[in-house]
């Protein structure tokens, strides 16, 4: 394990990231801890790893940093893919606060702003796309301007071309532990624009950051660090 820090960011560079990353959330979970979920490939692997090492995740809370606005069942959905890699895996689930994205983005946004006045976050497990966006925080979208709300309804600048909703930057900077998880050299240039360059709008995952942050990759995503 390499580890160093990067613009206040402690950057670990493993073998084997989901695993680490999994630890971390199992960790959390353990202490009845508020966790938030994404969605992704790579963090679906650090959820089936975390499933294994804690199976009774009572008195813990899951939230989601964003979500498509689709129902809960369909293949889009990052509350499916957390139920199939996770929440159905454990003996003991946690409590889940979904976001309710068949209601339509501008509904379940204000339905969530409303779910999360009283939260606390404990940890974030977010993953950054190769054009650097992070939860569903576009580059120059509107959201990264957003300082009153905690959740809000976002264009989809990718594809699937869907209606998002996403957290907000400062419920993300109110959270304890904020944790990038990322792998492959197809994200290597954006995790080298997140924490080594100057914080920009161009890349959201520069500007978003928790109370700590820390970011854990492979050495392919870390292939362009300096």
């Amino acid at each position: 394990m390499a580890i160093r820090s990067l613009r206040g960011v402690a950057i670990h560079v493993v073998q084997d990231p989901e695993l680490l990353a999994a630890g971390w959330l199992s960790r959390t979970a353990a202490g009845k801890g508020n966790v938030v979920l994404s969605g992704g490939s790579t963090v679906g692997q650090a959820y089936e790893a975390a499933s294994v090492l804690l199976e009774d995740w009572s008195g813990a809370q899951a939230w989601f940093g964003d979500e498509r606005a689709v129902p809960p069942d369909d293949e889009r959905s990052n509350y499916l893919l957390a139920k199939t890699k996770l929440l159905e895996r454990v003996r003991v689930p946690p409590e889940v606060h979904r976001i309710e994205g068949e209601l339509g983005a501008e509904a379940a946004a204000d339905r969530y702003d409303q779910k999360l006045a009283k939260a606390r976050l404990d940890l974030a497990l977010n993953g950054i796309g190769a054009d650097g966006h992070t939860a569903s925080l576009f580059p120059n979208a509107p959201a990264l301007e957003e300082r009153e709300r905690r959740a809000v309804a976002a264009d989809a600048a990718l594809e699937p071309f869907v209606d998002r909703v996403t957290l907000t930057p400062p419920v993300f900077a109110a959270t304890r532990l904020l944790i990038y998880l990322v792998t492959g050299e197809s994200k290597a240039d954006a995790v080298r624009r997140a924490f080594a360059e100057e914080p920009s709008a161009e890349t959201p995952a520069s500007l978003v950051r928790g109370r700590e942050t820390i970011a854990i990759l492979d050495a392919a995503a870390a292939s362009q660090l300096p």
